[in-house]
């Protein structure tokens, strides 16, 4: 009898004449689910029928005409979930085997299907050694998620709470054990911060910075529109700015930092703001 199916698909029995598929899946409750496809005409049948053999009295098929195959297996699917929700028909031999129930072992497998369309393939390994494959639809994958975080919310976290409220305690305990011990007290030196000076922030702030301590005017600066740099020019305020870098990347720092930029005859000390990139950088 089960020569006739040589192969299997996706948990399908498969049986092939010539350019027509046959499939077949045989359920626990006695009811077995054929579907036929003829490849090119775009035709196809699904049947649910009593008779373990798929002979007997129909339950409820499908129609026969499919735009493409994806559509015929998504009437095969649905016509297959209304199949193993029936309750057993009581034949005398159940063609399927009866449903699996064991303790899982190690991580659950989850993996995208491969049917074409969208599903989630759930592996679970048993400790007696079956392994359980479940080919889920994305809105069974979907409530399944939802399922288990209700679990997680109204269970799981429950005893977690408790367990931390268990650490609380024992942290507690150690606290109050630990506040029988006096620890010398350290006095922290206060740092002298009175001749700590800001830098300048702002461009004119810094325009100003450059005239009270490096005696650079107004006439010697050009200022980007958007105040990103601020480019000094003419003699003798050039050189005696470069010669001065230390003291002036210090005086300008950390909104400012300056370079120094070689012009066609002469040379331009171009103070930048921190955090933005120019081009050439």
């Amino acid at each position: 009898m089960d020569d006739a199916w040589p192969e299997t698909v996706n948990g399908w029995e498969l049986a092939r004449e010539g350019h027509i598929e046959n499939y077949r899946k045989r359920l626990a409750n006695r009811v077995t689910v054929t579907a036929i496809w003829e490849n090119g005409a775009g035709r196809g049948q699904v049947d649910a029928r009593t008779e373990p053999l798929g002979g007997g009295r129909t339950l409820t098929s499908s129609r026969k005409d499919f735009r493409d195959k994806d559509a015929f297996w998504t009437a095969a699917t649905c016509v297959l979930e209304m199949a193993a929700n029936l309750p057993s028909l009581d034949w005398h031999t159940s063609p399927a085997p009866t449903a699996l129930a064991g303790t899982v072992a190690g991580m659950v497998e989850a993996e995208p299907g491969t049917s074409g369309y969208p599903e989630a393939e759930l592996t679970f390994t048993l400790t007696e050694g079956h392994t359980v494959t479940l080919f889920m639809t994305d809105e069974q994958a979907f409530d399944l998620s939802n399922s288990i975080s209700r679990l997680d919310h109204h269970v799981w976290s429950e005893e977690r709470e408790d367990n931390e409220e268990e650490d609380e305690d024992d942290e507690d305990e150690d606290e109050d054990e630990d506040e029988d011990y006096d620890e010398p007290v350290v006095a922290e030196e206060v740092p002298d911060v009175s001749e700590v000076r800001p830098g300048p922030d702002t461009g004119h702030d810094l325009v100003t910075v450059l005239e009270e301590r490096f005696g650079v005017t107004e006439d010697n600066l050009l200022a980007h529109v958007d105040w990103s740099a601020l480019i000094v020019v003419g003699e003798p305020e050039v050189s005696s700015l470069i010669e001065r870098g230390e003291e002036l990347t210090a005086a300008v720092a950390p909104r400012w930092y300056p370079v120094v930029a070689d012009r066609p005859g002469e040379r331009w000390v171009v103070l930048k703001r921190t955090g933005l990139r120019y081009h050439g950088e």
